[in-house]
């Protein structure tokens, strides 16, 4: 039977303890010596490294793979945040754009307002401020609707106009709306003349909202591309002066004596909700009946026979 003292001798042969990190303290500098002083371990490094590389990178892993995790969450909800902050400045811009056009849209009517304020013409005339509510829904139909009638005292025959010409012509006055026939409307008629050399003829509407015409002009006629064409004051329907169109276009064609002259209208006739209607016209003498003038012109036919 062993005892318990050769048990203890038998499983602790060898150096002691102190003697192995004495031992191998000494072998780490005298290693650290030679790899310092003539760099033999070098190479043996680089293959260890080599080896253990795998291992490291094997180790590394875990930590790896939860920093990849952590970062996709992170990332998923900032992502979330900026596409929320994206929809809201979307949102927001959208919202700030239609209060721009709003207010691009009231400046230009302000300015529009301002222009008819300071018309010289309205020291002329009498004026009204009035504001177009409808519009003729047949395309083929120039006219509209304004928000003064009868109750406003708004008679047949008045002149209608923004802030640079002729827009139309009152030609109908309910109670409290007038219906406005646009200088566009086909076959309206507006006297004008040659600003440029005083010509006289007349512009009609050609059922364009952007397109006069003048018939039955000569092809000898003193007219040029670009002249303005302004109301000429005959008939009393228009005051004299008033820009009406622009000579845009004029076709010549040898084998016919007139010239087909194409106009574009100076007035925004669809562009402006409000206009001015003039009043206090000056009255014309009545034009003489036809039939009793030529009565008259025959009884001095035969006074001068019989004398």
């Amino acid at each position: 039977m062993i005892d318990s003292t050769q048990s203890f001798q038998f499983f602790n042969r060898g150096p002691s303890p102190v003697a192995r990190l004495v031992f191998f303290a000494v072998l780490s500098l005298l290693l650290l010596f030679v790899d310092a002083r003539y760099r033999y371990l070098e190479s043996t490094r680089s293959a260890l490294s080599v080896l253990i590389s795998p291992i490291q990178r094997l180790a590394a892993l875990p930590d790896a793979l939860w920093q990849q995790v952590g970062d996709f969450f992170i990332t998923q909800s900032r992502q979330h945040d900026l596409i929320r902050q994206n929809d809201d400045f979307k949102l927001q811009h959208q919202n700030d754009a239609a209060q721009l056009l709003q207010l691009q849209a009231l400046e230009l009517e302000n300015q529009h307002l301002r222009n008819l304020d300071a018309l010289p013409i309205r020291s002329q005339f009498t004026t009204q401020l009035v504001q177009v509510i409808y519009a003729e829904r047949d395309v083929f139909r120039r006219k509209v609707l304004i928000n003064k009638g009868a109750d406003a005292d708004v008679k047949r025959g008045q002149v209608v106009m923004d802030d640079v010409g002729i827009i139309g012509q009152i030609t109908r006055v309910y109670p409290w709306l007038s219906e406005v026939t646009l200088i566009t409307e086909k076959d309206q008629a507006v006297p004008v003349q040659v600003l440029r050399n005083g010509l006289r003829t007349i512009v009609f509407g050609a059922g364009n909202i952007s397109q006069l015409s003048l018939r039955y002009m000569p092809a000898s006629a003193d007219i040029q591309i670009g002249d303005v064409l302004v109301t000429s004051g005959i008939d009393g329907t228009y005051p004299p002066g008033i820009p009406v169109a622009r000579v845009i276009k004029i076709e010549r064609d040898p084998d016919y004596p007139f010239s087909n002259v194409t106009c574009l209208p100076i007035a925004g006739v669809d562009n402006h909700r409000h206009l001015l209607i003039l009043s206090g016209m000056p009255k014309l003498p009545q034009r003489p009946d036809e039939k009793s003038g030529a009565a008259n012109a025959g009884n001095r036919v035969k006074i001068r026979r019989n004398n």
